[in-house]
């Protein structure tokens, strides 16, 4: 599948994309394509203002950035860390990251500020969401729970969630997956998944590598395919080209252009499946 659906797709409305928790760990975002062919606006956030500002100065518009807490719009207190990715709104948990390794070392407590924290909902300005990507170290729930507008409109999300508390007292996994699956959006896939080795074992000489405990990932939540009726044309072409061109999703992607058919009277899904199957 080497080939990019937003290519093929006529009328192809701007893909809408929300990201909170911007900074990158020298990667690219995974819409970074979508973004360089025009097909996409990002709205993001990153506390850190050094990091905020590098990322208006890279993305330049139409693409905002700012530096706000997202999460239930309380107060909180902000863990800052030796690791500008380990920073988070709940303190980590020392006495379970010291029995993997390099993770404690990574997360090693600095200082505690007290911050203010935004709900999505009370941000003028976002407009209708396609695509939500999340990655608050522990509080994505609290960011979905203050989120009642962007929820309601997007068709994709890409969260981070934890299997163990490595914050103390964040929601899990399945806390998270609970809420999506009552907002209307059914579980995925997982993207890769970190893991470390309890201590002193190491595997292949890599202490970031692990065996068989899984502590975190990135799982993929998408509007409820059951109910495809219900979406428009105009968002099933977005969805489609999120499946394809981001996750390489093909048979659910397959699935969301045969409902555009069955509306249209085109055939996207069969055009499609000829595309994937190197037919034409």
């Amino acid at each position: 599948m080497s080939f990019n659906l937003h290519e093929t797709l006529e009328d192809l409305p701007l893909i809408n994309i929300l990201d909170v928790g911007a900074m990158s760990l020298g990667g690219e975002p995974p819409y970074q394509l979508l973004v360089e062919r025009k097909k996409a606006r990002v709205i993001g956030f990153e506390p850190g203002i050094e990091e905020c500002n590098k990322l208006k100065r890279e993305m330049g518009p139409p693409h905002k950035f700012y530096p706000y807490f997202i999460g239930d719009g309380k107060p909180a207190t902000y863990y800052e860390t030796n690791f500008g990715m380990t920073g988070s709104l709940y303190r980590p948990n020392t006495r379970l990251l010291e029995k993997f390794q390099n993770l404690a070392e990574l997360t090693t407590l600095l200082k505690t500020h007290q911050v203010e924290t935004t709900r999505l909902d009370d941000i003028e300005g976002l407009g209708c969401v396609d695509f939500i990507k999340i990655d608050v170290q522990g509080s994505e729930l609290n960011v979905f729970k203050g989120a009642s507008k962007a929820l309601e409109s997007a068709l994709v999300i890409q969260t981070e969630v934890e299997f163990v508390e490595l914050y103390q007292g964040q929601p899990l996994f399945c806390d998270v997956d609970k809420y999506l699956r009552s907002k209307g959006f059914q579980f995925h896939t997982f993207l890769g998944f970190g893991k470390r080795c309890f201590k002193p074992l190491v595997v292949n000489d890599d202490i970031n590598d692990g065996l068989k405990q899984y502590l975190w990932s990135d799982a993929v939540y998408v509007k409820d395919w059951m109910r495809l009726e219900t979406l428009s044309n105009a968002e099933l072409k977005k969805y489609a080209v999120l499946l394809h061109d981001i996750f390489k999703s093909a048979d659910l992607c397959y699935l969301v252009l045969s409902r555009i058919d069955s509306n249209e009277g085109t055939d996207l899904a069969g055009r499609y499946l000829r595309m994937c199957t190197g037919q034409s």
